[in-house]
């Protein structure tokens, strides 16, 4: 079993857990429909920016 060599001090403990922070996922708002969704990401109805992406059977336009 792995065993620490030396304490580590609060000030690296805090430096190690710097990103462990849960963090709220960017949303935007679609310019036509109004409708929230993950930022980069095509919304539910198949529009990305304005644009329709993915016609509502699911194939590519």
């Amino acid at each position: 079993m792995a065993v620490q060599q030396n304490k580590k001090s609060p000030s690296k403990r805090g430096m190690h857990r710097a990103h462990d922070a849960l963090r709220v996922p960017g949303l935007a708002v679609d310019k036509t429909t109004n409708e929230t969704h993950l930022r980069h990401r095509v919304s539910p109805t198949g529009m990305y920016r304005g644009r329709r992406v993915f016609g509502a059977d699911g194939a590519a336009d």
